[in-house]
């Protein structure tokens, strides 16, 4: 079937205002290397926009009315953002969902060390990583401390031009014989990603003069302790800003594509929100997808279930089944990047059933692996109802599968949210490189990305 391209259907105003959104993102995605990052910059858009904290207004002893724009901080790695509607809070509301956490590196509970006059923090891998690409890459560190008093220390040091940066080092090609017969997946060892920060002795130590000297700037500079490591959240990332990929600046070269190229257009459709909607309107952006949507800020807790119960009672509805009815009878799109067809690598693809690059958003009816395994599949009924929605609006997409049925495959946070027997369907963006360092998505997608969205906080029901 013909893929519009959506690049032809621009005009010159509307390129403007995509060019002006692409900025927006490119923005926020140097703001935000982590997801409490992106929560911290969520809520300072929110903000911006009126929306109030709906837990500090119902302690106060408020309640809700249509029209009310309010958001929710969940332990500071997950945000929901609602817009009241007028009608029945029962008759369900349209969700866009997307994840705020990336492939990275994490540093460990007891990371300080020295060998032969190396100071190193070490690591573990946190999601889906080719580990080879990562060595040689200038990283930066973020995260955050919290002391045993409670007070928390935030770092990120490597993104101004006149930080330092860290990195994890690789065998030369001199020596690496043995190295490069190995399968790709065991050229570099997880416990080989020892991050380098630092190599000056302090003068007057015989034992560990690299650690003591490393240990004292940063009491210095933060005034912690290196016991302060083991209630640390300290995350290893690429260093540097999102750049324009190309002589004609189409495309987005940048760290974290995969979700926040989905987080900021499903946040923006929500904040940009204007007037009282019939249906309750709601973004949520959460973490740990890339680890199976676990823990306490995952998807398969249950904040979001409980973040909806708190809004109906704020309603005044007592109805005791008014959450269930709420959650079933909502519409979502689980929003979520799919593999970018990449000629390179042609052969993993099904060209039929593959998204490209510049035809616009793409929809997943289902993900997982081989015989879908672990997929949410949407139903046909609300796929249809898709496709008028975004016709209707003149909006460029594509449907796709991850690539060849038995090549591989992945998951996303839909069939978390289908089990509260919700419509539910993946809807994104295609990305080149997903889960390296840098990775590629086209300005055009990203611009229909957003239009699709704020068609379908609109429209569906």
């Amino acid at each position: 079937m013909y893929r519009t391209n959506a690049w032809n259907i621009l005009g010159e105003e509307e390129t403007a205002r995509m060019e002006a959104f692409a900025a927006a993102y490119r923005d926020f995605l140097d703001k935000g290397k982590t997801e409490r990052e992106c929560v911290t910059e969520s809520v300072r858009l929110a903000k911006a926009k009126g929306f109030t904290d709906m837990m500090t207004l119902i302690a106060q002893g408020g309640g809700l009315k249509p029209g009310d724009r309010v958001y929710r901080d969940w332990m500071g790695k997950s945000i929901l953002l609602f817009v009241i509607g007028s009608g029945d809070i029962t008759a369900g509301m349209n969700i866009l969902g997307a994840h705020i956490d990336s492939p990275r590196v994490d540093v460990k509970q007891n990371p300080v060390y020295e060998d032969e006059g190396f100071g190193y923090l070490d690591t573990h891998y946190y999601g889906g990583i080719k580990k080879y690409q990562w060595v040689t890459q200038p990283m930066a560190l973020h995260g955050v401390w919290v002391k045993k008093d409670g007070t928390k220390v935030e770092v990120a040091v490597g993104e101004d031009a006149d930080d330092p940066v860290f990195c994890f080092s690789d065998l030369l090609i001199h020596l690496s014989q043995d190295q490069m017969s190995q399968p790709a997946n065991k050229v570099i060892d997880g416990e080989a990603l020892n991050l380098i920060i630092g190599h000056r002795p302090t003068t007057g130590e015989e034992k560990d003069a690299v650690k003591t000297g490393l240990l004292n700037l940063l009491k210095d500079k933060y005034g912690i302790e290196e016991e302060d490591f083991l209630s640390a959240e300290l995350e290893i990332v690429p260093a540097g800003k999102c750049r324009e990929l190309g002589f004609d600046r189409s495309m987005l070269l940048g760290y974290g594509h995969d979700d926040r190229v989905c987080a900021y257009p499903s946040m923006a459709a929500v904040l940009d929100y204007e007037g009282t909607p019939e249906r309750t309107l709601c973004a949520v952006l959460t973490d740990k997808e890339e680890i199976g949507s676990v823990g306490a800020t995952g998807m398969n807790s249950l904040y979001f279930e409980n973040t909806v119960a708190e809004l109906i009672a704020a309603l005044g509805v007592n109805d005791p089944l008014a959450l269930r009815r709420a959650l079933q009878n909502s519409l979502m799109l689980s929003s979520d990047v799919s593999a970018g067809f990449d000629p390179n690598f042609a052969g993993v693809f099904e060209r039929k059933n593959a998204a490209f690059l510049g035809k616009g958003v793409c929809f997943n009816k289902y993900t997982g692996r081989g015989g879908k395994s672990g997929a949410s599949d949407a139903n046909p009924e609300f796929i249809a109802q898709l496709r008028r929605i975004l016709d209707d609006a003149g909006v460029a997409w594509q449907t796709s599968e991850i690539g060849k049925v038995d090549a591989g495959g992945g998951g996303t946070i839909a069939f978390t949210c289908a089990k509260y027997g919700m419509n539910v369907i993946d809807c994104g963006v295609p990305v080149l490189s997903m889960h390296a360092p840098y990775e590629i998505v086209s300005k055009a997608d990203l611009w229909q990305e957003y239009r699709c969205y704020c068609e379908f906080l609109k429209a569906a029901k």
